[in-house]
């Protein structure tokens, strides 16, 4: 059965973690005794009425505040396809932490509260879903019932939204507008009598009808080494495979391939999955090879087929979104991760931070600041193997680590 990953986003109380309830509820995802205990800590907290963001904050501080702060993964299921949500918060402040729970998503549900209309952090979280390339994204109008279900009202903010959907450079997104009311679920399952003007689907008729292929962009081959397996039993004692991922793209057995950075050439003997013989390989799988050829492998090491070689780059321009509380400033030094290639970079100049209102870059900054995203130029030590984040999201982005604590400090994302 294949699986959809789902990213919500939105502001404070846009309703993201009722909305998630919401789905879990009516398609009958909740154990009874979960049920139960929401019942009962709704009625604790003076309530009239189940809370369904209950199902979804976990921590006690979220609980207790009536806010989302970390990522929470919620999974369900219908007959047709299994889904996996990330509840990422809505706070300015947990601007990273929407980045991480979004990286994987094939959707982004972006909520808006009718009452409000499109605020900062709508421009925010759509910059976001473009930023990472997320084909899919459901507007949803969350809360008409407060605003006595108004067409006008609906109207007014998918207009204002089209605004900000004309201001990106990414145009290729599947964008559709749901209005609904989480609370008392009008058109998040079932569709709602109270909004007869609407003919569109429910949410979770959107979700069951995206199209989920990986493999629909000609992506080119990529497989970046995780482990040299080389056993010592006498058994498999001449067997020498490369545990790893393929990141995009696909190998077969029998493929012309290049190390890179050696540039050694040999072609594909087998491709393994556990103990089982594959004729082919695609993204997002984890597998085994073997080549026809002993050569010089090891982690970090990357996997290309000759005729579509990615670029080798030592000094590039990125878009970083900054995690670490220390602001990022022009002269540092950290470790940037790509794959599972680990080198030295330093930050050679800052051109700017973007300003996500008009998505412009303001070029008198001088450093980016914690939840910020800005424009940077990078210097690698040795050159790392990577396309361009428009291209290939796959083999375009890294992560930069802080050399001393080791936390992660940014995310990056390589342009063009």
């Amino acid at each position: 059965m294949e699986v959809l990953h789902i990213a919500t986003a939105g502001s404070v109380d846009d309703g993201k973690s009722t909305l998630i309830g919401r789905l879990l509820y009516d398609t009958q995802s909740v154990p009874q005794d979960k049920l139960a205990a929401i019942e009962q800590s709704s009625k604790r907290k003076g309530l009239d009425f189940t809370d369904l963001s209950l199902l979804t904050d976990g921590l006690i501080a979220e609980r207790e505040q009536g806010i989302t702060i970390d990522v929470a993964h919620i999974y369900f299921s219908t007959p047709s396809r299994k889904y996996i949500i990330a509840d990422t918060p809505g706070h300015f402040e947990y601007t990273r932490n929407m980045v991480t729970g979004a990286s994987n998503a094939q959707v982004s549900v972006i909520l808006i509260d009718a009452r409000n209309g499109v605020v900062d952090q709508t421009y925010r979280h759509f910059y976001i879903a473009s930023l990472l390339r997320i084909p899919h994204l459901v507007v949803c109008v969350n809360k008409m019932d407060l605003v006595q279900y108004s067409e006008a009202r609906y109207n007014q903010i998918v207009e204002d939204f089209q605004q900000v959907i004309g201001q990106t450079h990414f145009r290729d997104q599947d964008i559709q507008f749901i209005p609904l009311s989480s609370l008392y679920g009008e058109n998040v399952v079932r569709p709602s009598s109270k909004i007869p003007w609407y003919n569109g689907p429910t949410l979770l008729d959107s979700l069951e009808n995206i199209a989920v292929d990986d493999n629909i962009l000609p992506l080119p081959a990529r497989f970046q080494v995780q482990y040299a397996i080389r056993p010592k039993t006498d058994v498999h004692r001449d067997f020498r495979g490369y545990a790893g991922k393929v990141s995009s793209g696909q190998f077969a057995v029998g493929d012309e391939v290049v190390v890179l950075p050696t540039r050694q050439q040999s072609r594909i003997r087998s491709i393994q999955k556990f103990t089982t013989q594959l004729p082919e390989a695609h993204a997002r799988e984890s597998i085994t090879l073997t080549l026809e050829d002993d050569l010089d492998i090891s982690r970090g090491n990357m996997l290309a087929k000759p005729d579509a070689l990615p670029e080798a780059r030592k000094e590039f321009n990125a878009i970083v979104c900054w995690m670490d509380h220390q602001p990022l400033t022009a002269g540092a030094t950290l470790l940037l991760q790509h794959g599972t290639h680990l080198e030295k970079a330093r930050v050679q100049a800052i051109s700017g931070v973007t300003d996500v209102r008009t998505l412009q870059s303001s070029p008198d900054h001088t450093r980016i600041q914690l939840n910020d995203i800005g424009t940077v130029t990078l210097k690698t030590a040795r050159p790392i193997f990577a396309d361009a984040y428009t291209d290939n999201p796959a083999n375009g982005a890294f992560i930069l680590i802080d050399a001393h604590t080791h936390n992660t400090a940014g995310v990056g994302f390589i342009q063009q």
